[in-house]
């Protein structure tokens, strides 16, 4: 196991086997690497030209040191123009890979702010993820034993108090990671609340170690079908019909005695998608595992926010199914009625996350959260619109402003999106009932899901988080993300509600503050 520790100690001195420095986009060293600098003094432009480095976010070199500093290797990561957050998270990630059998390794990267320091760390950590629990030989870990982030603030108080909020973040993105990288024979709804269990039972014997007996609990309730048959889930149990693994509604709650604010969180957890009757096509089909990423994602944030004791009532719901062809398998056509009583007329088998969503929020409001986040890889036109490093954010306009704050602080880039009342009117079009699930009508398929979810808010406070593009990287790794789960929105869930325990009047503030 890795140990990360925080210093004030020099680069050109400290004796770690591996020394990191950044590079930004004009050829010099990052702050952070004064020291190295001086060590190299004039050969040091020649050295970063004949490794040909320079300053592009992204590259990383490794070169022998021959005594010019104390460590024998200085590894060289770009930057690009400007050390910010973002750019040094993705930096460490990079370096996380890139170094590799040694004992230890000091970030001399930028990191003389808290926000700073806080993504040296978890960039590193994220970076230097791998999931290997399927492999019949794991490959020995070539992690280090201890990792120094070398800052100026060591011993400042308001530095060295992100170390451990780090750690349990990471923690949180790693475990969602796991879990949407789980095959989904081995991760069907059952066995997905079975884990969920198990993670609440594991944060709350943290929690108690950390904060005491008396600190409040996760508690955890699953509905199986036979609840949920009682309780009129219609969206859950028509999703589910057609697989042999039936659905289930994990709800959690997090009550501290000094909550300042009550967020609801909601989670689509479709633990495969094979389109149902309107089945996709077998490329399509590859990664559906990913389709439980929301409900990942809202459980592990809620877990973090409970063991970092955040003063936030949380409300989670985590809406588990497979979306399967099988004889009893929902139709086109069939009329579903939800929990909340109203009636859906069925378009598309294969837009089933809104079905589960429409459920779960239903039980969402009646706890009467402040606000209500919901977070799905619910529609391919979100990906279409904005590539697959980006999430939608739609919904009432204060909350969007609070979501893309949060991310911007978090280092999760997101985007609004409109509702408008074309697509509003769309929804309620269907002749037979209530709503309908999908019109048929190619364009605005992102907007027209998100409108669905609006009629089952309640009037409440509520923005939805469609995360189909950036929630499962499909290429090579990059920054802090490696290839697979990326962990996309628990990182982001935490810093709103970080937000909502420290409650920043104006948005636009919030915004700014996030981003400085």
């Amino acid at each position: 196991m890795t140990t990360y520790v925080l210093r004030s100690a020099s680069p050109a001195k400290t004796r770690a086997e591996a020394v990191v420095v950044g590079v930004l986009a004009d050829g010099s060293l990052a702050p952070g690497g004064e020291a190295v600098a001086e060590a190299y003094g004039r050969k040091l432009p020649g050295l970063l030209s004949s490794i040909g480095i320079s300053g592009k976010a992204g590259e990383v070199a490794k070169v022998p040191t021959g005594g010019a500093i104390a460590s024998p290797l200085l590894v060289l990561v770009g930057l690009g123009a400007e050390a910010t957050p973002d750019a040094v998270r993705r930096a460490a990630g990079n370096v996380a890979r890139a170094v590799t059998n040694a004992a230890s390794v000091a970030l001399a990267l930028p990191a003389d702010s808290p926000e700073l320091v806080r993504a040296v760390l978890e960039g590193y950590r994220l970076g230097g993820y791998a999931f290997t629990r399927y492999k019949s030989a794991p490959p020995t870990s070539t992690a280090p034993a201890d990792v120094v982030v070398l800052t100026p603030g060591a011993r400042r108080a308001e530095v060295a108090a992100v170390l451990e909020p780090a750690q349990v973040l990471t923690d949180a993105v790693l475990a969602a990671r796991d879990w949407v990288n789980t095959p989904p024979a081995d991760l069907t709804p059952p066995a997905f609340a079975d884990e969920i269990v198990a993670a609440a039972e594991a944060a709350n014997k943290l929690l108690a170690r950390a904060h005491g007996r008396s600190a409040a609990k996760v508690e955890v309730e699953v509905l199986d079908e036979a609840r949920l048959a009682e309780l009129g889930c219609g969206g859950l149990l028509g999703v589910g019909a057609g697989s042999a693994a039936p659905p289930r509604l994990v709800e959690l709650t997090y009550a501290p005695k000094d909550a300042v604010a009550h967020v609801a969180l909601v989670g689509k957890g479709i633990t495969f998608d094979s389109g149902g009757l309107w089945i996709k096509p077998a490329g399509s089909m590859a990664t559906m595992k990913e389709d439980m990423a929301g409900a990942a994602a809202v459980v592990q944030a809620t877990l973090a926010a409970a063991r970092l004791g955040l003063p936030v009532r949380i409300s989670t719901f985590a809406a588990l199914a497979e979306n399967m062809v099988g004889e009893a398998s929902m139709r086109p056509g069939d009329v579903q009625t939800m929990y909340d009583g109203t009636t859906v007329e069925i378009g598309n088998t294969d837009a089933e996350g809104r079905l589960v969503l429409a459920d779960a929020l239903g039980r969402a409001v009646e706890r009467g959260p402040d606000t209500i986040v919901d977070v799905a890889t619910l529609t391919g036109h979100m990906v279409m619109a904005l590539g697959e490093k980006m999430a939608g954010v739609l919904g009432t306009d204060e909350v969007v402003a609070q979501v893309l704050a949060a991310g911007a602080g978090a280092g999760e880039d997101a985007w609004p999106m409109p509702l408008p009342e074309f697509v509003i009117e769309r929804v309620r079009s269907s002749k037979v009932a209530d709503l309908a699930q999908y019109d048929g009508i190619r364009w605005g398929g992102g907007l027209f899901a998100a409108a669905f979810l609006r009629e089952f808010t309640g009037g409440l406070p509520w923005a939805h988080v469609d995360i189909a593009g950036p929630t499962f990287l499909k290429g090579g790794p990059s920054g802090h993300w490696t290839a697979g789960a990326t962990g996309y929105g628990v990182a982001t869930l935490v810093e709103l509600l970080r937000n909502a325990a420290a409650p920043v009047t104006d948005p636009a503030d919030a915004a700014a503050s996030a981003a400085s």
